[in-house]
This record gives structure tokens, sequence and C-alpha cells, in this order.
């Protein structure tokens, strides 16, 4: 059997940009990407915090250092810009099997 599990969380980020007019997807800045070892096209899962929204879309990376976060497409109509958001993506593992996820907080840490 296999299960999905959380692999990271990228929690408290701040929307930087809404970009209506777009493909679709979360412009993420590429530090933090990689901090959370999301990489670019990678199936993400974003929470807004201040609305409840929740959508599914994938990850391109920003200008790293930039502190971005962007919802692009029909994504952008789901927050505003200062709203926070929690990212998370996931792994499917073998039933039996580990994974320690990695969780950057943003605001408190």
């Amino acid at each position: 059997m296999r299960r999905t599990v959380l692999k990271s969380k990228i929690a408290y980020a701040v929307l930087t940009d809404a970009n209506l007019y777009y493909e679709g997807s979360i412009g993420i800045d590429l530090d933090i990407m990689e901090k959370a070892n999301i990489i670019p096209n990678e199936q993400v899962q974003i929470v807004n915090v201040n609305n409840g929204e929740r959508l599914v879309t994938y990850a391109i990376p920003m200008e790293r250092g930039s502190m971005t976060f962007v919802l692009n497409g029909p994504a952008a109509r789901k927050g505003l810009v200062g709203d926070e958001i929690v990212i998370i993506s996931y792994v499917s593992i073998d039933d039996g099997t580990s994974v320690d996820p990695i969780v950057i907080d943003l605001k408190h840490d």
C-alpha cells in the first residue's frame, strides 16, 4: 500500500501579488522553494489563512531572496495581496516508511 504524506510546508507566506492574466500557478521565492524541497512545476496545495480558500496548482520559481509569493491565473481570485498563505507539498511513500517533513514558518521563525 502507498500513502500520501506531508513532504514540506511553507507557513505564513504573505502574498505579494496576484496576476489574473497568466496561465496559472504560484510564484515562490526560489530560495524558499529550495529550502522546502519544492521543485519547479511541482504540484502544491495553497491554503489561504485569511479566507479559508484552498486550491491545487504548481510552483514556479521567482527571484532568489525576493520573498515573492504571487498567485497567477484563476488562482489570483483566491487571495489578496497581504493575505497569509500556507503552501503544502506531499509525497507518496510505501507503507511502513516515513518522511521527516520540512516545515518553514515565515512568521514565527
